[in-house]
């Protein structure tokens, strides 16, 4: 498994195909959400991926919210069971506030995960609210602080 960083432009036409087929065969197919996947954020955003067997296994995208936050989205694993969510988030949440000079971290995450990002030391900072039928909450994570 590679990891990469890459910014939109950086990115191969076969990374982009890649990207966008993992994106749609976890979030349409396999959770069943309807949505527009490509929003435009995807031009502004840092891609964070790992590549396996010409494909994509493990994937997150990060942009900044407002300057001071960097907003962590679209997070899927390709196979369940083989540690690459942990790999992928250990790898993201080494490097990007490296690269991108923010520390505060935040993530729209699906409830049943939640459980997860905690092992990161992300926290809580909303209810339960739908998005896409799914519920979520809020979390953050600040980095080098405490």
């Amino acid at each position: 498994m590679e990891w990469f960083i890459k910014s939109f432009d950086e990115l191969a036409a076969r990374e982009v195909y890649e990207i966008l087929r993992a994106r749609a065969e976890i979030f349409v197919a396999e959770q069943q959400i309807c949505c527009a996947d490509p929003d435009g954020e995807d031009y502004r955003s840092l891609h964070v991926f790992g590549w396996e067997n010409g494909r994509v296994a493990a994937y997150l995208r990060a942009y900044s919210l407002d300057g001071a936050t960097l907003r962590i989205g679209r997070v899927l694993t390709r196979e369940h069971g083989r540690g690459l969510g942990r790999e992928l988030m250990e790898f993201a949440l080494a490097r990007l506030p490296e690269l991108t000079g923010l520390r505060r971290i935040h993530i729209d995450a699906q409830k049943y995960a939640a459980p997860f990002y905690r092992k990161f030391g992300f926290e809580v900072t909303s209810g339960e609210y739908l998005e896409e039928g799914i519920v979520h909450v809020d979390m953050d994570l600040v980095i080098g602080e405490g």
